[in-house]
């Protein structure tokens, strides 16, 4: 062997000095074998655990817009159902509300309604879905919010604000259920 260098052929006991200062771990060894499969089960453990959380978190905002949304009623002029975007995000968080308690129901009831790849299936599009459409309908009526409080800042302007707040902190708990569904779909074998 020459060293590039100074073109000076190096000895083969010093490559292989230098080889025997590096500790590696090979897979006979088992160390990082064990290390690599603890983390994934970890791993798999926060998933387990974070993924009814985030549906429950994403049922518990979905309902509070639903029921904020639907006490908006103030008189002439200041009830939700005279404006479209508000009646759009009542009806979106009355299908998250209901998708969501379904899904929270699944995974606490423990039954298997569909087959296991039909269920995973459902839960990553099911919570993509409805993850958009809750920011949708949040971001349709954000603008009448604002034009509304442009002119004063009333408890009918409050209320629809809160009710946007709570779509969007829905939206927020879906999208992370959706990378939690992603993932279990990614790591889930097929054969």
């Amino acid at each position: 062997m020459t060293n590039p260098d100074n073109m000076k052929p190096v000895d083969d006991v010093e490559a292989a000095a230098t080889t025997e200062k590096t500790p590696e771990t090979t897979p006979a060894s088992g160390t990082s074998a064990f290390s690599a499969i603890t983390q994934r089960w970890k791993r798999e453990d926060l998933i387990k655990k974070a993924s009814p959380i985030s549906r429950a978190l994403a049922l518990l905002f979905s309902l509070l817009a639903f029921i904020i949304m639907v006490s908006n009623k103030h008189g002439y002029g200041r009830n939700f159902d005279d404006y479209e975007e508000y009646r759009y995000v009542l009806a979106i968080a009355i299908i998250s509300t209901l998708y969501t308690a379904w899904q929270t129901f699944v995974h606490f009831s423990k039954k298997e309604f569909f087959e296991r790849r039909t269920s995973m299936l459902i839960d990553f599009s099911g919570d993509q879905i409805v993850a958009y459409l809750l920011i949708s309908a949040a971001s349709s009526a954000i603008p009448l919010t604002n034009r509304f409080r442009e002119g004063q800042d009333n408890v009918f302007t409050d209320s629809a604000a809160s009710a946007i707040s709570m779509a969007i902190f829905a939206f927020v708990a879906l999208a992370l259920s959706a990378l939690f569904s992603g993932y279990k779909l990614s790591t889930h074998s097929f054969i």
